[in-house]
């Protein structure tokens, strides 16, 4: 006769197995013995039940974490072909380990030998995952069950928690198509309520112009997909506010923006000679770790002080005089502070104290090299003053593309944009609505050793961004080379694909090393995404992105334009999308 407690289990689901005897049990863990012709895979949800006096029934739910299977009977390895033969009696067995998740209600106390153990029903399984207590959560993608993975949104907006950590091996872990995903949930879940329209999302892209069509229909998109979407409660459709910046074109004139797939919702950015010098924005001309550690860092604050003091505007395309000499170029501005600084009776006005020759001329080769690539975008040579600067407030998302620019102007523009945003948020004195900002390669511009204008944005977002509505969706190929604060300050962690080398690091030390191991050989669109609420991972496999996610995949007309035969095409790209 079965116990209460096995008929109250899920009627809908028959028995799988029954909790091991021979392994022990306990509030944290268990093994499952399964019934001939049942299976169990990795990351099922297992309930079993428990009758506790005083206490009533206790469910006991959990993940399967492995699973074995075994000849029983066999002594020797080469019993398998005896057993195979029918020469020696022994019997297949297969079992499988159960992390707990859950037990409800809270008594501690391991299931009993011999229980049944049931595949978990709708109700039980949003049980053993928590999802029942998300007041609001977001969908992650599916399960290997098919059904709805969620993150409670509790710990993204600030509200219990914030900001996500994203790793993975570059080109299979799908860290970008994951984000956008994920902001594409964010935004038509539901969660926002009325404050979807004002929320704001700020990504820089780096992966050519794959990036820039997520407002547009995504060719490939089939049925089956559509059914994913209709699962996971989204609309199947591209983002609806889409705008994006690019730098202008080398040598152009007039700054139009160096872009060749896409023509409309495109403004050019750039920084004016008078907001360079206005803004003190000398110090993101050395953004670089090594720059800091170098012994001209103050000589950057004493220029840039004197920069903002002196610098006068000229006419009305953002050039400058300083100290009697016009600046229209950056190379212009370069050459009059070597002069400045390289003249003996000019050089303590600018220092404000004696300082080596060896030190100047340290900064001013350092500065000359960032003349090439920093002078497509610190202008004072264009035709009129005009709306340049990116903004987020023209449209939902604002993308901010920087492949067509040098590492050094990479750099620069994030820290600039960020300190911009970030002055922005902390002006307004309220943390709604949220901005949400996506960073790739977060090694870069936050390294675990040194210091940096950049990092210390970064440190300042991870740290008081959750109390601002500043949230960072980082993704980096290496954990352990961020800035351990940031990354221990991500309440969600995500995980594609990781080097086994990296795999290993204490970095990682929030995956079991069963899902660990597991990790250095997921496929593309496989994440593993842990939160603060449940005790395991869980490995979502997200679905195919509904937006365009390179040239080739939005509509025919939007490339058309180009000119150019071989535009579209698939080329070298960080994160190509898994499907």
């Amino acid at each position: 006769m079965p116990t209460s407690a096995e008929a109250g289990a899920t009627l809908k689901h028959e028995a799988v197995g029954r909790v091991l005897g021979t392994q022990a049990a306990s509030p944290l863990s268990f093994w499952v013995g399964l019934e001939p012709g049942k299976v169990l895979q990795l990351d099922d949800v297992v309930v079993t039940r428990r009758e506790v006096p005083g206490h009533g029934t206790v469910l006991v739910a959990g993940v399967v974490t492995a699973v074995e299977a075994r000849h029983e009977g066999a002594a020797y390895d080469s019993d398998v072909f005896l057993i195979a033969e029918g020469a020696l009696p022994a019997a297949v067995v297969e079992v499988a380990e159960v992390r707990v998740t859950r037990i409800e209600p809270e008594v501690f106390v391991p299931p009993l030998p011999g229980s049944k153990v049931y595949l978990a029903g709708a109700g039980d399984r949003d049980q053993a995952l928590y999802f029942d207590v998300m007041d609001r959560r977001i969908p992650l993608g599916t399960g290997r069950d098919g059904q709805p993975l969620y993150v409670n949104f509790d710990f993204l907006d600030g509200t219990r928690g914030a900001h996500v950590s994203i790793s993975g091996v570059s080109g299979v872990a799908t860290k970008t198509s994951f984000a956008t995903f994920l902001l594409y949930s964010i935004f038509n879940s539901g969660v926002l309520d009325a404050e979807s329209a004002n929320t704001k999302a700020l990504i820089f892209s780096v992966k050519g112009e794959d990036l820039l069509f997520l407002d547009h229909d995504n060719l490939r998109l089939d049925e089956k997909a559509r059914s994913v979407y209709a699962r996971l409660g989204l609309p199947a459709q591209p983002f609806g506010s889409v705008h994006v910046f690019a730098p202008p074109r080398p040598n152009d004139p007039n700054g139009v923006p160096h872009v060749a797939a896409r023509t409309q919702g495109v403004s050019a950015f750039y920084w004016t000679l008078v907001e360079f010098c206005e803004e003190e924005l000398l110090r993101f001309v050395f953004a670089d770790a090594d720059d800091e550690r170098a012994g001209y860092s103050l000589l950057v604050g004493q220029v840039a002080a004197r920069l903002k003091a002196w610098a006068e505007p000229v006419g009305d395309g953002g050039a400058v005089m300083v100290q009697g000499t016009t600046c229209r170029t950056f190379a212009d501005l370069v050459e009059m502070l070597s002069d400045q600084l390289q003249d003996e009776g000019s050089r303590l006005q600018w220092t404000g104290a004696q300082t080596p020759l060896g030190t100047v001329n340290a900064f001013l080769r350092r500065l000359r090299s960032a003349v090439r690539p920093l002078s497509p975008i610190v202008r004072g040579d264009l035709p009129f003053y005009r709306a340049h600067s990116v903004s987020t407030s023209d449209a939902q998302v604002s993308i901010v593309d920087l492949h067509n620019l040098p590492e050094r102007a990479q750099r620069f523009v994030v820290g600039v944009v960020l300190r911009g945003e970030f002055h922005r948020k902390e002006s307004s004195g309220t943390a709604r609505p949220l901005l949400f900002v996506v960073l790739d390669e977060l090694n870069k511009y936050a390294p675990r050793e040194g210091d940096s204008p950049i990092k210390e944005i970064l440190l300042d977002v991870a740290e008081r961004g959750r109390s601002l509505g500043v949230i960072l969706i980082g993704a980096q190929q290496t954990a352990s080379e961020v800035e351990r604060r940031i990354v221990s300050n991500s309440a969600v962690r995500v995980a594609g694909r990781l080097d086994p080398a990296e795999a290993a690091r204490s970095e990682y030390g929030w995956l079991p090393p069963a899902v660990r191991e597991r990790a250095t050989i997921a496929k593309p669109g496989t994440m593993f995404v842990a939160q603060p609420e449940i005790p395991v991972p869980l490995a979502v496999a997200f679905p195919f992105p509904a937006w365009a996610t390179r040239p080739s995949e939005a509509a025919a007309q939007v490339t058309a334009s180009s000119g150019d035969p071989f535009k579209g095409l698939p080329g070298i790209e960080d994160d190509i999308p898994p499907f």
